[in-house]
């Protein structure tokens, strides 16, 4: 009689232990620095967005006869969005009288890309804001150094430029590719200003062309970027320019401030929980 050991056909225990020990401490490590990366970005997304209030300002200027107020919501934690106020001298003049320069500028794209730009944009405007320039040769400044930067015209800047006379309630502009403000005269009626060339940006060579309308009191002009007619609803439907201006006549008796109030109420009531995809940007002037 033949005696086989059935031991011969006893498969021995599987040793994988080790292996998935370690594919899993390799797992966890992993999880760990996207963790520290992620907490690490986050942190630095905080300090540039505190930088990028730095750049814009908390308050407006104070300036006889005229009321400002602005604000700007980024979709994300920085954006591309800029709004400026700020006095500045009169071109070939040796007297201390000033002009108020009102500057609203969005950078094409979003974020981190579009928020470095804006702060060579902020950069270039306050430097060439102090030379004894005209508006005209601001805004041109600024396009050369735009047309430099913008990666072949791909990251292009609208803006729109306009400086005040207080004395007189001159306001000359210049509107790169921006949405055309509006002026809510005293009377009720809306003028919209739409004199306007190329985005910065795209053409270095570009000849801007330089508007100017009177602002008479309690006249209201109200510059905005498309963030604000674009915002959506759950239904994908855009705020639109209709209901900026019904906001507009229904806040007929209103300043500057209280009109802003009025405008991001009905924007908020609007766009319900809807989440917010681009900056929003205004920047409004009433004069006295």
């Amino acid at each position: 009689m033949i005696s086989i050991s059935k031991n011969r056909y006893e498969a021995a225990p599987p040793n994988n232990f080790l292996p998935v020990l370690l594919a899993v401490a390799a797992l966890l490590f992993l999880l760990a620095l996207e963790l520290a990366d992620r907490v690490t970005m986050k942190r630095d997304l905080e300090i540039a967005r505190e930088i990028q209030r730095w750049l814009v300002p908390e308050s407006p200027p104070e300036v006889p006869g005229v009321e400002i107020a602005f604000v700007s919501r980024p979709a994300n934690t920085v954006g591309g969005d800029y709004y400026d106020a700020f006095l500045r001298g009169v071109p070939s003049s040796t007297s201390n009288s000033k002009r108020l320069l009102l500057v609203v500028a969005d950078v094409a794209g979003k974020s981190v890309p579009a928020a470095l730009l804006m702060a060579t944009f902020q950069a270039s405007l306050r430097t060439l804001a102090e030379a004894n320039t005209s508006l005209l040769e601001l805004v041109e400044g600024l396009n050369r150094y735009a047309c430099a930067h913008s990666l072949g015209g791909r990251r292009f800047t609208t803006a729109f430029f306009g400086e005040l006379e207080p004395e007189t309630r001159v306001l000359s502009y210049v509107r790169a590719g921006h949405n055309a403000p509006f002026i809510r005269r005293a009377s009720g009626s809306l003028e919209r200003l739409e004199t306007g060339d190329l985005p910065l940006g795209i053409d270095a060579g570009v000849r801007f062309t330089c508007g100017a309308v009177t602002m008479a009191p309690r006249d209201l002009l109200v510059i905005f970027t498309d963030g604000l007619i674009e915002a959506v609803n759950d239904a994908d439907h855009e705020f639109g320019e209709s209901r900026l201006l019904e906001v507009l006549k229904s806040s007929d008796a209103a300043g500057a401030q209280a009109t802003l109030k009025n405008l991001l109420s009905a924007v908020d009531a609007f766009v319900g929980h809807t989440r917010q995809h681009d900056d929003i940007t205004c920047l409004l002037l009433r004069t006295d």
